[in-house]
């Protein structure tokens, strides 16, 4: 997606019907990566409302002819994000690190429907959810945006190993739930 130069002046020089245009064109992009972050819409629309804020508030600091916009301001999405997230995480009772096999076979059970047979990214997005936070977190980040372990570490105040400990964790909890649901389906066929 490419933004014309003329629409980031515009918006630096606080033009509405510009800031308005420029949100619009960044909201297509960014909102699915937001969604990726939070459990609901208004979470994620609330984290993209920031970030935005953010990206208007920083053309002033860049060189806006020079900028390569998008990769800019999705760090910019990025890092809000992960700001948000350590909010929430502060704000937040502590819980378990891990869920007992009872809890993982009740999560499982609910996560079976019809279209099972046809697993996919919104199917694995759904699972992802049911992990613990700070596990799908690092996973997201890992798997989705292509940060190392050293750079999810700094951003979200862990050592690397941790980090690893985590995306390990979710990648077996996440094949456990998997396995589930595909044994579910197996069964119902046989049925």
């Amino acid at each position: 997606m490419h933004i014309p130069v003329e629409l980031l002046i515009a918006c630096n020089n606080n033009e509405r019907k510009a800031q308005k245009e420029l949100y619009e064109t960044c909201y297509k992009v960014f909102m699915p990566l937001c969604m990726k972050y939070n459990t609901n819409a208004e979470d994620a629309r609330s984290a993209y409302n920031i970030a935005f804020l953010k990206i208007i508030q920083g053309l002033a600091q860049v060189d806006i002819e020079q900028v390569k916009f998008m990769a800019w301001s999705k760090r910019i999405v990025t890092n809000t994000l992960i700001d948000e997230y350590r909010k929430q995480r502060l704000h937040q009772a502590h819980y378990s690190a891990r869920e007992t096999d009872r809890e993982l076979e009740i999560h499982a059970e609910n996560t079976t429907n019809e279209a099972e047979s046809n697993f996919g990214y919104a199917q694995l997005l759904k699972l992802i959810d049911e992990i613990p936070e700070t596990h799908a977190l690092v996973f997201r980040m890992y798997v989705f945006e292509g940060l190392s372990h050293k750079e999810i570490a700094t951003n979200l105040s862990m050592t690397e190993g941790t980090s690893k400990w985590h995306l390990s964790t979710a990648r077996k909890l996440l094949k456990e739930k998997v396995e589930k649901l595909e044994n579910s389906v197996i069964i119902k066929q046989v049925v």
